[in-house]
């Protein structure tokens, strides 16, 4: 292991040569799988090279296709970057499941996003408010040149408001600041936009005189947008006659019965609600990293989002009401379609020209129904056959690869487990028999 001063500074291969010496050294395919993974064509690989800092190689996540969703009455095939088994299987089931029984229905329910100026304060808390009321209007005229092409598009700064709360910190107050950044998830926009307020913040209170007659000037500490944005949010649902979902009234009765009672336990039991909230996100994440949206941004927003009641719960809900199963979720997803990786990274151009190349709002619904999918696709598992079978026949393919299996014992293999279940003992057993 080994310092350096200056990695930054060096070329890539300086990078990887280095790299592969001092903490590689003993992995002697190291350096070439690096290289196996670069793209031939020059400019490309020079693009996913500037995407972030210290370079060295591409790292793949296999892109699938869920197709025969139907939302509110279009169809999509939904692009899904992700590398779990079952995952776009489970979707595309979900999709195929609900094509003809009216398919996913979608509402958004706002698309405002929020930030804060985040600043401390020790005098009095109605000085303060007289001073805010006054250069309330003087945020506006200093970020004009910033919110200029927004409001072309439609969006913008909603409101400002000052928020005391001193009760949970001393001295500390904050700016709750609205905005609508309309196709553009907005990050940088809202980020200028707040850095702005906080030099007008201490600009104009260096010349406020009650602040000046007693040497007491709010401190700005950090102006930062937030990811949890619960007023942009997105509603999805599915729903159809309880006789829909079973061969017989029976089976559908007892299949609604122990469906919503999943549901329920998700909705008060923290420890399924996690695991059930995860395969959500398996859904939702798949088509955010498709699309070139910030999937750590979305699953932080929606975890707090579970939260927001005080104890962590479901993000989806059921009703079953005069005969008629309703399943839905509301989930807060601030994501853009255009700026950022949109409109540089091939994948992402393709993924959403897949999708039509969506509004921001379309994106949302989109989004949102792939969680949904996911989420009845495991429940309906859960519930009936378990998780483990369909999972696990999935998985097969990769416990194969990992031993390297040829074609003719991935053949047999998948002959053998179309009747036995698939663990990882069971394959290596097999393995050994048709290698002995």
């Amino acid at each position: 292991m080994s310092k350096i001063s200056g990695f930054s500074k060096l070329t890539k291969l300086e990078k990887v040569d280095w790299i592969t010496e001092h903490y590689l050294s003993h992995y002697p395919k190291a350096k070439t799988i690096i290289k196996q993974y670069w793209n031939t064509d020059e400019a490309l690989q020079k693009l996913h090279d500037e995407f972030t800092e210290n370079t060295i190689s591409n790292y793949y996540l296999p892109l699938g296709v869920a197709p025969n969703f139907e939302i509110d009455g279009k169809l999509y095939a939904i692009p899904m970057a992700i590398e779990e088994s079952s995952v776009i299987a489970a979707a595309s089931k979900a999709s195929k499941f609900w094509l003809d029984k009216g398919g996913f229905k979608t509402e958004i329910l706002g698309t405002t996003k929020v930030g804060h100026v985040h600043f401390n304060f020790s005098g009095k808390s109605q000085v303060l408010q007289d001073f805010f009321e006054k250069i309330k209007p003087q945020f506006y005229k200093d970020t004009a040149s910033i919110t200029k092409n927004m409001e072309k598009r439609g969006g913008g700064i909603k409101d400002i408001a000052l928020i005391d709360k001193t009760e949970s910190l001393d001295n500390y107050f904050q700016l709750y600041c609205t905005f609508e950044t309309v196709d553009a998830m907005g990050a940088n926009f809202i980020n200028s936009c707040l850095e702005q307020f906080g030099q007008t913040l201490e600009a104009e209170a260096k010349t406020y005189d009650s602040f000046t007659s007693e040497g007491n000037y709010p401190e700005v500490i950090m102006c930062i947008l937030s990811n949890y944005v619960p007023e942009c949010l997105v509603r999805a649902e599915v729903s159809c006659p309880v006789s829909q979902l079973g061969k017989t009234q029976e089976e559908a009765d007892q299949f609604v019965r122990k469906f919503s009672q999943a549901i329920k336990i998700a909705e008060i039991e923290p420890y399924r609600a996690v695991t059930h909230n995860k395969g959500i996100m398996n859904g939702i994440d798949a088509v955010v990293l498709a699309t070139g949206n910030d999937f750590r941004a979305v699953e932080a927003g929606i975890h707090a989002f579970a939260s927001r009641k005080g104890q962590y719960s479901s993000l989806t809900h059921v009703k079953v009401e005069d005969g008629l199963f309703k399943f839905w979720i509301e989930v807060p997803l601030a994501l853009g379609t255009t700026g950022g990786l949109t409109s540089l990274h091939p994948l992402v151009k393709l993924s959403l020209a897949m999708l039509n190349n969506p509004s921001a709002k379309d994106l949302m619904r989109i989004t949102a129904v792939a969680g949904l999918a996911q989420n009845f696709a495991a429940v309906n598992s859960l519930v009936t056959t378990g998780i483990q079978k369909g999972h696990m026949k999935m998985h097969l393919m990769n416990i194969l690869n990992q031993f390297e299996a040829n074609e003719k014992e991935r053949a047999e293999a998948v002959d053998y487990f179309k009747t036995n279940t698939v663990t990882h003992s069971a394959v290596i057993s097999l393995l050994e028999k048709m290698r002995s």
